[in-house]
């Protein structure tokens, strides 16, 4: 009976870390409507006073025609063509910009401000991206191995005799570092100075970037007023692809501490149950014993 009570009430971590992983998304939720709902009505009624003075002061204008061209304003952005500045403007699909998208498709990041518009570019995609993204995660997890690899040698280094725990933590703090200043401290710095963003905002578009997530509000190399170098949106994208390899990594490590945490807390909660059913165990025969006066 013991035995069975403890497996009865043998604590499960999966629901709570569904429930926990629930809990996560309500919050986000939340949050995220306080934050920016507010911002958006103030922006919302802000342009629709800007179109009632744009038609005040061009009165050959009438609503009906600037809502047309808003239209066509919203469908040259979705095909990716800036509406700033004019038609000398650099190619979206010239080699650069192409090497940079492809780069986005097989790493699933899809920013959302470029897109195929034509059949042909768009059935491609498809296929590109149906070959192209296995191929990029067999990529980065190859990639992962081999950083992996080097935290093990590293490991083991610092595990012989004669080397504190001090300098195993010290070790493994240099390599997260190294990775931190490589691809998340110095390249906001670089966005910053090239794209004119403050570093909030090169930091912002360093992580939803590297993470995958790519809202699309902030794009490097898309500025018509600002002349970039041929290769800048080429190295941008190789930056990705290690960086994407990091991140996973370190993603990794995180999420395997939180199972360790979590079965450690179940292996305690399941020791202490046992204790307590051994515990039942040596005092029911204590109870049974039959006193025998003398």
């Amino acid at each position: 009976m013991p035995l069975l009570a403890i497996h009865s009430w043998r604590i499960s971590w999966t629901p709570l870390l569904v429930l926990g992983y629930l809990f996560y998304l309500l919050l986000g939720a939340m949050v995220f409507q306080l934050l920016e709902k507010q911002a958006e009505t103030h922006f919302r009624d802000q342009f629709q006073l800007e179109k009632l003075n744009f038609l005040q002061n061009y009165t050959c204008l009438d609503r009906q025609a600037l809502e047309k061209f808003v239209q066509v304003l919203m469908e040259a952005w979705e095909k990716g063509v800036n509406p700033e500045g004019n038609s000398t403007n650099p190619s979206n699909w010239d080699f650069s910009n192409s090497f940079f998208f492809a780069g986005t498709v097989v790493t699933t990041i899809g920013y959302g401000n470029l897109s195929p518009s034509t059949v042909a570019g768009q059935i491609f995609c498809v296929f590109y991206a149906l070959f192209g993204v296995p191929l990029n995660l067999a990529f980065l997890n190859q990639l992962g191995k081999g950083l992996n690899a080097h935290l093990l040698t590293l490991e083991r280094w610092v595990q012989k005799p004669g080397r504190a725990q001090v300098v195993q933590t010290l070790a493994v703090a240099i390599f997260l570092s190294t990775g931190t200043l490589l691809f998340l401290v110095f390249p906001p710095l670089v966005f910053s100075y090239v794209e004119g963003w403050s570093y909030g905002e090169g930091f912002y578009f360093t992580f939803i970037t590297l993470s995958t997530i790519g809202f699309g509000d902030y794009v490097v190399g898309t500025n018509p007023n600002k002349h970039y170098i041929p290769v800048y949106r080429s190295l941008t994208a190789i930056w990705i692809v290690f960086g994407l390899a990091w991140l996973a990594l370190v993603f990794n490590v995180g999420a395997d501490l939180m199972e360790k945490f979590l079965q450690l807390k179940g292996h305690k909660s399941d020791s202490s149950l046992a204790e307590g059913g051994t515990t039942k165990l040596e005092d029911e025969p204590e109870q049974r014993r039959i006193h025998i006066p003398s």
